[in-house]
């Protein structure tokens, strides 16, 4: 059985990204003293699944390319109405992440923690609802950054998540820019063209953004990534 975190390959395609961002960065590697020296993008393997072995229980576990557990999510119950918790691989609670209940949109906060305060929300996504999703409409979510969303003075979200979440091929970008933050793509077997299942895939993250926010990203994205008309429950 082939390993599931990052390989070469992966780590070749995040350099690629890199590139395509902007062709006018240097690597790490490349002493150009007219351009700063820029670290390379974090990839990292998702997988699906609780790193609690026993039955019953659901989440995610993260390594990077050393095959080290970087973040998971134990969550032991298949309803979600309590929320889910982001931790590092050794268990501190890093982000908090709570569905908003009887919204017209999909909605998750995410708090400092595992505080569910108000004062401490770091972002908000949300994703449209059945009734008001446009066919023509390019991103899937939106993501507002600190405790604005709602709030008049702040209608324009901070990041967007382009493409499709349930086929892993989707990026999200800054709203303002269209800069891209992170890719997610699948995840193929070692230098081979096979593609592993959607439970793994891979996450791209560029540098100067922080992988357990961009984490917590794709955590909430794939509870709201439900099937229309079916309720939002764990996976």
């Amino acid at each position: 059985m082939s390993r599931i975190h990052p390989s070469d390959q992966s780590r070749c395609h995040g350099h690629s990204l890199l590139k395509d961002h902007n062709d006018s960065r240097r690597p790490l590697h490349d002493h150009d003293e007219h351009h700063p020296l820029l670290p390379p993008p974090s990839v990292l393997t998702v997988w699906k699944r609780s790193s609690m072995s026993f039955q019953g229980t659901d989440g995610f576990t993260v390594f990077d390319p050393h095959g080290t557990l970087v973040f998971r999510v134990d969550n032991y119950s298949r309803k979600n109405g309590h929320g889910l918790v982001l931790m590092d691989g050794v268990g501190n609670a890093l982000l908090s992440l709570k569905p908003k209940k009887l919204s017209m949109q999909y909605q998750w906060n995410a708090y400092i923690a595992e505080d569910g305060c108000e004062k401490t929300r770091v972002f908000s996504m949300r994703s449209p609802s059945v009734l008001f999703h446009s066919a023509g409409r390019k991103h899937v979510a939106e993501i507002f950054m600190g405790a604005q969303l709602g709030r008049h003075h702040q209608n324009t979200p901070n990041f967007k998540i382009e493409g499709s979440f349930r086929s892993r091929d989707c990026k999200i970008v800054k709203a303002s820019t269209g800069e891209v933050v992170a890719k997610i793509f699948r995840k193929r077997v070692n230098n081979t063209t096979i593609l592993l299942s959607d439970d793994v895939f891979s996450l791209v993250v560029q540098p100067g953004f922080d992988s357990h926010l961009i984490m917590a990203f794709v955590i909430v994205l794939d509870r709201i990534s439900s099937k229309p008309f079916s309720p939002v429950l764990c996976s």
